[in-house]
């Protein structure tokens, strides 16, 4: 599908104008265009992109087969940069969509095969507020950069929460069963965000940075903010990654120091045993001549030496804090 907006003198003109008549508007003075395509056919691509703007072949193709990454090139009158809108939900997990941008001195072109709501947004407040002037071509592409960016937030929301639900079940000691794959899941969802911001990063960083011909200096500011907005989103992740495996491993310790304390227990009770099964293992030997089984009172002092010594071990277990 294509769209396009026209503005004249830095005022909104047109909405849509025949096809036809866009090679004429590319070259009138004062005339800025930005010109969407959205899942476009063989023929608009063929007619925007190589008879009205005459983009190198390279650049075409870049647009019509999807990159893994992120890029910026810097040709003779536009910039081309590719960037990636990205989509959260609790089921598919992360997904991103290309968004290529051709950025000229008066005119924007975007190159998408998935609808996207940045775009639209761009589009349609562009729509609503016809009156405002529009400066520049990279107007329109930080706006729509910026609607992506935010775009992250409802993500980071969602991990937020996942990690303070994490949190909460390490506190009441859930099985590790069910814990360990909650754990390795989320960690798994912030190393895949750092790796699809990072080099958004950098594309933002280098559009930031003052050095393209096509980029305004008073747009530069507004690029940074982008630069270091993406900075936080990556330092952010990193931070929950670190913080999730800390979270982990206190869970660990904790199960291990009460597997200790288990332990520690069941020894103490079997030290306590220790002073009977010595004075029965004694007395129950089956020897003929046995001095200390003769006289009458040797049963009831028998018991009372268990007794004490039993309790003898009991305090020295209490002294040392064993039990």
């Amino acid at each position: 599908m294509l769209t396009t907006l026209v503005y004249r003198d830095n005022k909104f003109a047109a909405h849509n104008p025949p096809a036809e008549t866009l090679a004429a508007l590319r070259t009138e003075p004062g005339v800025m265009l930005w010109v969407d395509l959205s899942a476009p056919t063989d023929d608009e691509i063929k007619l925007v992109l190589e008879q009205v703007f005459a983009v190198h072949p390279l650049v075409i193709e870049d647009c019509v087969v999807d990159s893994p990454l992120p890029k910026l090139e810097d040709y003779d009158d536009y910039l081309y940069f590719v960037m990636h809108a990205v989509d959260y939900s609790k089921t598919d997990k992360f997904s991103t969509t290309e968004l290529d941008f051709i950025l000229g001195k008066s005119f924007l072109v975007t190159f998408h095969r998935l609808p996207l709501k940045p775009v639209q947004a761009v589009l349609d407040r562009s729509l609503r507020s016809p009156l405002v002037p529009v400066r520049g071509p990279d107007r329109f592409a930080h706006t729509i950069l910026d609607y992506m960016v935010e775009a992250y937030n409802p993500a980071l929301d969602e991990l937020r929460e996942d990690l303070e639900s994490i949190e909460g079940a390490v506190l009441q000691y859930e099985s590790a069963d069910s814990l360990f794959p909650r754990v390795v899941g989320l960690r798994k969802e912030l190393a895949t965000l750092r790796q699809i911001v990072r080099p958004q990063r950098e594309v933002a960083t280098l559009l930031g940075s003052g050095k393209t011909r096509l980029i305004r200096a008073v747009m530069v500011p507004y690029l940074r903010d982008l630069s270091e907005d993406l900075a936080r989103i990556e330092s952010q992740a990193g931070s929950w990654a670190d913080q999730l495996i800390l979270t982990f491993r206190i869970y660990l310790n904790k199960s291990s120091h009460e597997a200790n304390e288990g332990i520690r227990v069941l020894t103490a009770l079997t030290a306590l045993t220790i002073p009977p099964l010595v004075i029965g293992g004694w007395f129950g030997m089956n020897f003929s001549r046995m001095g200390e089984l003769s006289p009458a009172f040797a049963y009831p002092l028998v018991g009372a030496i268990t007794i004490a010594s039993t309790l003898a071990m009991l305090l020295f277990l209490r002294h040392k804090r064993w039990l």
